[in-house]
């Protein structure tokens, strides 16, 4: 098998918000699976084919999202948007990525709560589909970031580590852990300099934005409480937990649960008819606040509570990405990123065997179209919608013959 490494580019090009807008959105119809699966998806598309940027500075940005609360692959979607297109390029990745599931959450509100579409077989096939597009993932950020023994040690031992105990805070202990290795084994070497960004948000607007993150997560229980009014109470709700969560889209889904079904916005069966709804479709998993936000105001409702939970993603990597350009650029920084980037690889290595591989390869079938989707997308170079759309024919198939 030919090795396959990403571009590395002299510098990062810039495009339109136009053209991210058109390639987030196909991946927003597309990238079934969760987060772990999305940035398997945003690799394939982003660095391997459109060459947006290297390996290494996306694997720089995962780190950088697994530190911060919010949404991980929505932020990392919303940072390369940021270094091709500026802000207008971060709001179309994130309005094209995030839409289509949007939509489907809200419909699912108005028309599709009494249909199981968990069970269905082209689910399942999807699932397995995103499986193979996440390893091939795998396999190429491997070669380019954990190309020698000590930083494939390192990953290895950062997926032991977050299978044996997992957690979102032992993830972002175990890239610390990679950090410091990192400093350690590679502060005599010579590193490749890092390009910069060329991010076009400057030090006051990222300080802004952080302090917009911040002033809100305060301002909005205040004015909940002086002016209890439904809209102001949604959007505190959804803010907060869009602020606080750290973990992905499976971590939001069980706070939600505590927060609007104690206040009786929605029943528990209908939560959870809308929790089985939220695995089903492409798109991020806090899209599932659509669907609440249309429970409870209808479109509006959903506009609001979209928005609420997503803005802290926006004001944390508009606020974050600026110094972390400038802090990856100092050679002992690089150093540790050297071990921090080999910990995210061992990270996703987990997350490929559990929760995807564990919940989606139950039978030998299944085995079989996992092989299928991965030899399509390696062997025959396959692209990803493509190998989507054949999954779910394929899960179709398996779920007929073992009725």
């Amino acid at each position: 098998m030919e090795h396959e490494t990403s571009p590395q580019p002299e510098a990062i090009s810039k495009g339109s918000a136009w053209e991210v807008l058109s390639v987030s959105t196909k991946l927003g119809l597309t990238s079934f699976g969760g987060p772990v699966a999305h940035l398997g998806f945003f690799r394939e598309e982003y660095i391997k084919r459109r060459q947006w940027l290297d390996d290494r500075t996306y694997a720089d940005l995962v780190a950088l999202c697994q530190f911060l609360p919010a949404p991980a692959s929505s932020q990392v979607g919303i940072g390369i948007g940021l270094i091709r297109a500026g802000f207008w390029g971060a709001l179309a990745v994130w309005i094209g990525f995030t839409l289509p599931s949007v939509i489907l959450m809200a419909l699912f509100a108005f028309v599709l709560q009494g249909l199981d579409l968990t069970s269905a077989g082209w689910i399942h096939g999807l699932k397995i589909a995103a499986l193979a597009i996440v390893a091939h993932a795998l396999l190429g950020m491997g070669r380019s970031l954990a190309p020698d023994r000590q930083r494939a040690s390192i990953a290895i031992l950062a997926a032991i580590v977050i299978l044996l105990w997992p957690s979102a805070l032992n993830q972002i202990v175990v890239i610390l852990a990679g950090g410091v290795i990192g400093l350690l084994l590679f502060k005599s070497k010579e590193v490749t300099k890092a390009e910069g960004l060329n991010i076009s948000i400057r030090g006051r607007w990222a300080i802004m934005s952080l302090g917009l993150f911040f002033g809100l997560l305060l301002l909005l229980p205040l004015l909940r409480h002086l002016f209890p009014v439904q809209w102001l109470a949604m959007a505190d709700t959804f803010y907060r937990v869009g602020s606080l969560v750290f973990g992905g889209g499976h971590v939001v889904l069980p706070l939600l649960e505590r927060e609007v079904v104690a206040l009786g916005w929605v029943s528990q069966e209908a939560f959870l008819a809308g929790y089985g709804a939220a695995q089903a479709i492409p798109g991020p998993l806090f899209t599932f606040a659509a669907y609440i936000g249309a429970l409870v105001n209808g479109w509006s409702g959903a506009l609001l509570a979209t928005v609420a939970i997503f803005l802290p993603s926006f004001f944390l990597v508009i606020g974050a990405l600026p110094f972390w350009d400038l802090l990856r650029r100092h050679p002992k920084i690089q150093g540790a990123l050297n071990g921090i980037n080999a910990a995210v690889v061992g990270i996703l290595l987990a997350a490929l065997y559990h929760p995807l591989w564990t919940n989606t390869v139950t039978s030998v079938a299944d085995f079989a179209l996992a092989l299928i989707s991965f030899g399509l997308i390696v062997f025959w170079k396959a692209p990803p919608w493509l190998v989507v759309i054949l999954g779910g024919i394929g899960g179709s198939v398996i779920a007929v013959f073992t009725a």
